[in-house]
């Protein structure tokens, strides 16, 4: 079967698949609340959950260092990689032997339809459109907040690098009524200066559980830098990681904009 991946490649899959890796940790969240757990043989280090099911299935490294005769001994018959997860020299030299289906998820549009496209490509169609459905209407029901704050979100510290333009991230800030000042910056993820950091006057700055593992030692360096700035810690997972977990994250989000009100 003939599937239109999300870069627009033609990707023909055994329907349906029955030996699955994925290479992005909410894909394989995702696959696990369609129900395809059983099939997924495979995943990365960075695929955590879900939790106990997860640990009984082998990694083959991580995202984007995959152990090519890890893979191989799984004998997988689909393959699901990212594109900001997984590199293409990745994607290039394991399509040389499976089918591949790259994921491109950097808003709220192409993460209900890689929803969608999960149901699809695994014969699960009807619980990929009902997720997606659900998941659009939770977010067409999040309040934003009604005075946008001037907001910095950091994912690393040495140096600092925060969200930019064209990301899941900005999106879900976005939807919330935060007002992302690093969009102007060059790149998706821009590294700062503590003088441009400054030069930038946020009102609020949240500091992601990941990849970097902000904790209150950072937040007290921090607030001390910015005590004209409110600076939270919030959960990474609630913010970048789609699919499934959109439909929690909403609740998170939620909580997390009455600190403002």
């Amino acid at each position: 079967m003939n599937i239109i991946d999300q870069l627009d490649r033609v990707v023909n899959i055994p329907h349906p698949p029955k030996r699955i890796i994925s290479l992005c940790p909410s894909i394989t969240e995702t696959l696990f609340s369609l129900g395809l757990g059983e099939k997924v043989v495979g995943r990365t280090l960075f695929c955590i959950h879900p939790q106990p099911a997860i640990q009984q299935v082998p990694h083959i490294g991580g995202t984007k260092n995959v152990k090519l005769d890890r893979l191989h001994a799984l004998e997988p018959d689909l393959i699901v990689a990212e594109k900001e997860e997984n590199t293409p020299e990745i994607v290039y030299e394991i399509e040389k032997h499976y089918p591949v289906y790259v994921a491109d998820v950097k808003d709220l549009t192409s993460a209900f339809a890689m929803i969608e496209g999960l149901g699809e490509l695994t014969n699960e169609s009807v619980r990929g459109h009902e997720m997606a459905q659900a998941a659009k209407k939770r977010f067409a029901a999040l309040p934003s907040l009604q005075k946008p704050l001037r907001t910095v979100y950091l994912i690393w510290q040495a140096p600092f690098m925060a969200v930019g333009q064209d990301t899941y991230i900005q999106a879900v800030l976005e939807r919330c009524g935060f007002q992302n000042i690093c969009l102007g910056l060059t790149g998706r993820y821009p590294e700062l200066s503590l003088d441009q950091f400054k030069a930038l006057s946020p009102e609020l700055i949240l500091l992601s559980s990941e990849p970097f593992p902000f904790k209150n030692k950072h937040l007290e360096v921090l607030q001390a830098e910015f005590p004209a700035a409110k600076v939270m810690l919030v959960d990474g997972e609630m913010f970048s990681w789609y699919g499934s977990r959109m439909l929690e994250a909403v609740d998170y989000l939620g909580e997390l904009m009455g600190n403002f009100e």
